[in-house]
């Protein structure tokens, strides 16, 4: 018997061994397996970005552009519409609704919920339809794994649920919750809680009811399918659903449960009413975009949450387009296609104060105010030429031009408005006048110095763009162009003592992460192009278009608060376009109007001027009046002695006359005894020698001829007649 015991043994022990062995192969086979997966998970996961980094769930942020009060919104700039709100700006009965729907476990697990997965398993297998991703791994997939969000397959979700685990262990559930509630699409472009609330029902987040709540926390579960604007039964359907998990969870009552179902959707649906995200002062505010996207890319204004805030001022603004209003609705305008144009600009910062380009953005999105071709200045361009001939040592006060026409350039010949002569006038009163000829006579007489290419250095300083101006001799005549903003700019130099400031609308930017990338708080950095004489000097030539009763073009201009102020008219050939550009120690303004096809033809008027006296009366009301800072007169040291005659020096001609004629009058007398030898006597001697008298010298008699200046307030001064005074009337000729 031993013998078979000793058998049965050995088979005992073989199989024993043979079992060991099997479950240790299986043993290695499965490490293996093991072993395996796990670097094959490792192998996925390699390139995962770390949650530490505090970029890597960054998420496409509308930027906003704020009026210089930092909260009127002017507009908002987006691919997704999103606005971050933090845990205390959502509803209770969001933050808990969307956890009973969503992740009923969320506070429970640690990024991943088996038992979710587990129990999603036998709803699928049942016939049913149930997901398994929690809050934190909805969140991943929408963010960090955005660009593998539609791919299905095993290696995104292990990806998918290493990153959430991670998360968990370095963000709160609360944290967590509120990056989802912003990051999630909600439908119509709208991402997060707060774009949604106040999109769908036109409230904040925080006001939502249990019915609104219950409404939004449906939808990202498919944003179209349950949009309560485009599928309505789909989305009430839904929103019950979420009711229903609100109740099971103990987030509402059966009460608030019954009262809420029984709602209607009852949207309130926040219509757009800008134009690609810009709501108010369009013209502006798409200039402020524009300069924007000049500095930085698409993406980064568009989706990188950039907080501008811009220099304009709606009260200003306000009585800028108030009082343009006023020229629409006056009944005389010129044509229907008429529109008017201004910057406001405050030259001791160079803030863009107000600004109008055009009379209607959504019918024509063009702005006339900045526009890079501009339009020609007119007579307003004078200002320039002034400065040039003051920088040369030529005294605008003593220097004397003949301002009689036509004179004649490159063939052409140039006249006064209307083909007036005004005789010898100075700089200064030609200013006022707006003499085409004066001016065209001092730029082509070489001994002056002052050249076209010496005016165009001048307005290039004073911040006109160089490539739009040429050297022809009638660039004094303001044949060039330039918009509004670059005219407001430049004769703000002057109200600063001759610092130029180049105009902006940008005062502060900020990041997402609140990093100031401008800073214009302070103003802009000024450069003096001229010097505070020259400048002063200026003025008082300018002061003369507004207050000279005699002479001046822009007698409407003047405030009625009596605060000093400056400026000059424009008119181009044919009328095509009017100008005024004025300034006063505060602010600098400069208005234009005309058609944007250049077809109406206006004639005189004093639309312009009146628009900058009531938009500047209205910005000043209740300012006490400022002169403008004085400075030493310049070193007038020019030989230059002008092309015309000083009334001193007509006086003393006209003296000269007289006595000459009184001596041939004595002789003629001794010689009455041959009367034939001498005809016409006393009467027809000296005085036939020179037909119509002094008056003859030059045609046009009592409208302006002559060689001696008008005295004020005859009728010989052109401010008193078709030529200019309060009608403002110059043509560039």
């Amino acid at each position: 018997m031993k013998p078979r015991r000793k058998q049965r043994e050995k088979r005992a022990h073989a199989g024993l061994w043979a079992i060991i062995i099997v479950l240790a192969g299986i043993g290695l086979v499965g490490y293996g397996c093991y072993q395996g997966v796990m670097s094959l998970i490792d192998d996925w996961c390699a390139d995962l970005p770390s949650v530490q980094n505090t970029t890597a769930f960054d998420l496409p942020e509308q930027s906003t552009i704020y009026a210089n009060d930092g909260t009127t919104v002017l507009a908002e700039l987006y691919m997704e519409k999103r606005e971050p709100v933090t845990i205390d700006q959502v509803s209770p009965y969001v933050l808990k609704g969307t956890v009973a729907t969503e992740d009923e476990r969320f506070y429970d697990h640690g990024g991943v919920d088996l038992q979710g997965i587990v129990r999603a398993v036998v709803v699928n297998l049942s016939g049913g339809q149930e997901g398994a991703s929690t809050i934190t791994q909805q969140y991943v997939r929408n963010t960090i794994l955005s660009s593998e969000m539609n791919e299905i397959s095993i290696k995104r979700k292990v990806r998918e649920m290493t990153l959430a685990e991670e998360m968990e262990q370095i963000y709160s559930k609360d944290q967590i919750l509120m990056m989802y509630l912003n990051t999630i699409n909600y439908g119509d472009n709208c991402y997060g809680i707060q774009a949604a609330a106040k999109h769908y029902y036109s409230v904040n987040a925080s006001d939502l009811t249990i019915a609104q709540a219950a409404t939004l926390i449906g939808i990202p579960n498919s944003p179209t399918m349950y949009n309560p604007v485009v599928n309505p039964d789909n989305a009430l359907d839904r929103r019950n659903v979420v009711l229903s998990r609100m109740l099971t969870n103990g987030v509402i009552t059966q009460e608030e449960y019954d009262a809420a179902k029984a709602e209607d959707l009852n949207l309130n649906v926040q219509e757009e009413t800008g134009t690609n995200g810009v709501y108010l002062y369009k013209y502006f505010t798409s200039y402020v975009r524009d300069q924007i996207l000049e500095t930085y890319d698409h993406e980064q204004v568009f989706q990188g949450g950039l907080q501008i805030v811009t220099t304009i001022d709606p009260e200003m603004q306000g009585y800028a387009e108030a009082a343009v209003q006023k020229q629409y609705d006056s009944g005389r305008l010129a044509a229907s296609n008429q529109e008017f144009a201004l910057t406001l600009v405050d030259p001791n910062t160079g803030f863009i104060k107000a600004m109008i380009g055009g009379k209607d953005y959504d019918a024509d999105q063009y702005n006339i105010a900045t526009s890079n071709s501009g339009t020609q200045t007119g007579s307003t361009f004078k200002a320039f030429t002034i400065t040039d001939a003051i920088e040369k040592g030529i005294n605008p006060q003593t220097t004397y031009m003949n301002c009689n026409g036509p004179v004649e350039v490159n063939g052409s010949k140039i006249y006064n408005y209307g083909k007036q002569n005004y005789g010898s006038l100075s700089i200064a009163n030609m200013t006022a006048v707006s003499s085409n000829t004066g001016f065209i006579r001092l730029i082509t007489d070489t001994s002056s110095g002052v050249t076209p290419e010496s005016v165009k250095s001048v307005a290039e300083r004073l911040g006109l763009d160089g490539d739009n101006l040429g050297t022809a001799p009638t660039i004094t005549l303001g044949v060039y162009n330039a918009n509004t903003t670059q005219m407001a700019g430049a004769y703000g130099t002057f109200a600063a003592g001759g610092v130029h400031r180049d105009p902006t609308g940008i005062m502060k930017v900020t990041d997402r992460s609140g990093n100031v990338l401008v800073d214009n708080t302070a103003g802009v950095e000024g450069k003096q192009v001229i010097t505070d004489s020259v400048a002063y000097a200026v003025t008082q030539v300018l002061e003369g278009v507004i207050y000279n009763a005699s002479y001046g073009t822009a007698n409407a201009a003047a405030l009625p608060s009596g605060q000093i102020a400056a400026g000059k008219t424009g008119t181009t050939d044919d009328w095509h376009d009017l100008w005024f550009v004025g300034y006063t120690p505060q602010l600098s303004c400069a208005v234009w109007t005309g058609s944007r096809d250049n077809s109406v033809q206006l004639e005189t008027n004093t639309w312009c001027q009146e628009i900058w006296r009531d938009l500047i009366s209205a910005c000043l009301q209740g300012q006490p009046n400022e002169d403008f800072k004085s400075a030493s007169a310049p070193n007038y040291n020019s030989a230059y002695k002008g092309s015309g005659k000083s009334e001193d020096e007509d006086e003393e001609k006209e003296k000269e006359k007289k006595e000459e004629e009184a001596t041939e009058g004595t002789t003629e007398g001794t010689t009455e005894e041959t009367p034939g030898e001498t005809p016409g006597g006393t009467t027809g001697g000296a005085a036939g020698e020179t037909p119509g008298g002094t008056t003859g010298e030059t045609p046009g008699g009592t409208t302006g001829g002559g060689t001696t200046a008008p005295d004020p307030g005859s009728s010989s001064t052109p401010g008193s007649g078709t030529a200019g005074g309060s009608s403002g009337t110059d043509t560039a000729g």
